[in-house]
């Protein structure tokens, strides 16, 4: 299972599971995607997460930046990796710069709070606010930036398909708020789950999850397509499940090849659902 440990711990399961995603766009949106836009949203969500696991490991770490670099040289290999994919495949997406600029934006945004500069160290008291944000980063990426590569059918559609996508990853976010609760609460970081009893957390989720149902049958309803209604809801059931399932105590698979396999599963449900 090492290789498995490597695969997630550098962030290269999450950065397929991105990719996903936005062929889970392209199919619903039916468009095609060039190659090297599922390239860069690889090589990026490689980059974003290494990078911010690695400032958040050594921003509460006692060790010495040498020392932190070297214990996890890996991770650095992978961000630096990473970035050179990025710098090879960004030139080939020119006439999404401008997107590709805003969803930088906000993923520098999410890292602030760790940032070692004590004003900015502030915006750790509003953690409501970071974990919309990410949802709101992830449903940007995958969803606008594809869709600006080939802009096609209306904006209901498209702000429907916004919206689907923000829901799950909203609900995903929580689910890694909950496990990380205690340690926020001890690092000073505020989220959802550490601001709001554990009770309105659960009555939160229902609402979302029932907000994600109707507007994805709302939107698969609009392709007359009763395939892509069953994906959705087998996709919601699972996603359910999932929820249910981490409210007990789970392990270092469960949260970053379940939870997070939970994108991949949803976009391998539509591309079923396409045949």
């Amino acid at each position: 299972m090492k290789w498995l440990k490597f695969i997630l711990s550098h962030s290269i399961f999450i950065a397929i599971c991105a990719a996903a995603l936005c062929y889970q766009t392209a199919v619903l949106l039916q468009v095609t995607l060039t190659p090297w836009l599922y390239a860069f949203i690889f090589f990026s969500t490689i980059t974003s997460y290494n990078f911010y696991w690695l400032l958040s490991g050594f921003v509460f770490s006692r060790q010495s930046i040498y020392d932190f670099l070297r214990k996890f040289f890996s991770n650095v290999i992978a961000l630096l990796a990473g970035g050179a994919g990025m710098l090879i495949t960004l030139p080939q997406l020119v006439h999404l710069w401008g997107v590709i600029a805003i969803g930088s934006v906000l993923t520098i945004l999410y890292t602030i709070p760790l940032l070692p500069v004590k004003i900015l160290q502030t915006a750790r008291r509003y953690g409501l606010i970071k974990t919309f944000l990410l949802a709101f980063t992830w449903a940007f990426v995958t969803v606008l930036i594809p869709y600006q590569q080939q802009p096609t059918g209306n904006t209901i559609t498209l702000f429907m398909l916004f919206n689907n996508r923000f829901l799950f990853m909203l609900m995903l976010c929580i689910i890694f708020d909950a496990r990380d609760t205690k340690v926020d609460q001890i690092r000073g970081l505020q989220s959802l789950t550490t601001i709001i009893s554990a009770k309105t957390v659960q009555y939160i989720m229902y609402g979302i999850f029932a907000a994600f149902l109707l507007n994805g049958i709302a939107l698969r309803m609009y392709y007359h397509e009763q395939l892509q209604i069953i994906a959705l809801l087998i996709t919601g059931v699972v996603t359910a499940m999932v929820y249910f399932f981490s409210l007990k105590k789970q392990g270092y698979y469960f949260y970053y090849f379940v939870v997070d396999g939970m994108m991949l599963f949803s976009a391998l449900a539509t591309y079923v659902a396409s045949i």
